[in-house]
């Protein structure tokens, strides 16, 4: 089973990109975040003549996750649990049925800047209620995983000038040590268990000659419980795809279950 999560930057944006990628790569599952749609609104017709299924959480202009799965999807859930006055739309998710029932969960972790101030705190309490629903995942003891745009460089080598990104929200200590609190729980990062050294990147900003001068930094992961971990065979960046034509700053990772 292929599961892809790929930041599109507005559905509308990416009406002809994304279904371009989808046609060429083949996942089997897709979450997609900032779809900046309200769930009426996202054109769910282009990716179920594509023989997908389509469940979004979607608000208007801005933020929106969504999940598109070949495979059936149950229990669909919206929202991250811990805050009933949360009204962004950051958290989606579900169970895909394979040879194994597989729990997915897509975030848009929120950004955070500018630091210090009240978007910060958000996003420190959001990945406080990440921890405590991530905690939740492990104790079941069945296959699943989180994946999305986090806005989290985990280290240094995730970033071609980290010293750039010092005080941002994105790096800033509090930041990872959020990050790693999770991870520590028990969780695999699954690019890093495949792949090691600087270099690799998922966003490019759209600004200064970014992508030409792969000034990129790595912030869309995959967290996978030892029962998914167990899973895995490939994980990877599809990162000439920000080359393309109408390109996302995003690039999707995706990672390959034996499922």
């Amino acid at each position: 089973m292929k599961i892809a999560t790929f930041n599109i930057n507005g559905i509308k944006a990416r009406a002809e990109a994304l279904p371009r990628w989808l046609d060429e790569a083949q996942p089997d599952v897709v979450l997609l975040q900032e779809i900046k749609s309200i769930d009426e609104n996202f054109p769910s017709e282009i990716f179920e003549e594509r023989g997908y299924n389509v469940e979004t959480h979607g608000q208007k202009s801005f933020n929106g996750v969504a999940i598109l799965s070949k495979l059936p999807l149950e229990d669909v859930s919206r929202g991250l649990p811990g805050d009933d006055d949360d009204e962004q739309a950051r958290w989606i998710e579900a169970t895909v049925i394979g040879k194994k029932a597989l729990r997915i969960c897509g975030l848009y972790l929120p950004n955070g800047n500018p630091v210090p101030g009240p978007k910060y705190d958000y996003k420190l309490a959001w990945m406080e209620r990440l921890y405590e629903r991530a905690r939740d995942l492990l104790a079941t003891e069945e296959p699943a995983l989180m994946a999305g745009d986090y806005n989290i460089i985990p280290q240094a080598e995730d970033a071609k000038r980290p010293d750039a990104w010092r005080e941002d929200a994105l790096f800033r200590p509090e930041s990872r040590a959020a990050f790693r609190k999770i991870l520590n729980l028990g969780f695999t990062e699954a690019f890093r268990a495949r792949t090691h050294g600087p270099g690799h990147y998922s966003f490019w900003d759209y600004q200064a000659g970014a992508w030409n001068r792969n000034d990129g930094i790595r912030i869309d992961h995959f967290l996978l419980t030892p029962q998914a971990a167990d899973l895995m065979r490939d994980c990877r960046i599809d990162f000439e795809i920000r080359g393309h034509e109408k390109p996302s700053d995003h690039v999707p990772v995706w990672v390959d279950l034996d499922l």
